[in-house]
């Protein structure tokens, strides 16, 4: 189920691989193991491994950020910019999530 409706597949869509954030205007790699498929222009090959030095570039350390959760926190972050992953680390007890998702922006890359 996505925004009420129910889906089977995700349709293809294309956006640039370096976005610019509408607010503050820094720029961003807007790839996702999860979702990125691959660059346009590119062959599978050479798309797989430019997008494996992307994947290592957004996973380094000094780029991650590890929440330590307490009773009553709550966490946002900015999809625009953040790739995020919830870690299967909390033993016995149970997680609980609530999302919420807002109609965006379309993603804008850098001027030519």
């Amino acid at each position: 189920m996505w925004d009420g409706k129910e889906f089977d597949r995700f349709e293809l869509v294309e956006h640039p691989v370096v976005r610019v954030h509408p607010e503050s205007g820094r720029k961003s790699l807007f790839v996702n193991p999860g979702f990125t498929v691959g660059i346009k222009g590119l062959s599978m090959t050479e798309s797989s491994r430019l997008l494996e030095v992307f994947y290592s570039h957004i996973t380094k350390p000094e780029h991650i950020l590890r929440h330590r959760w307490s009773l009553g926190d709550v966490v946002f972050w900015d999809n625009r910019a953040t790739v995020h992953y919830a870690n299967n680390d909390y033993g016995d007890f149970q997680r609980l999530m609530q999302r919420i998702t807002l109609a965006g922006d379309v993603p804008v890359g850098p001027a030519n």
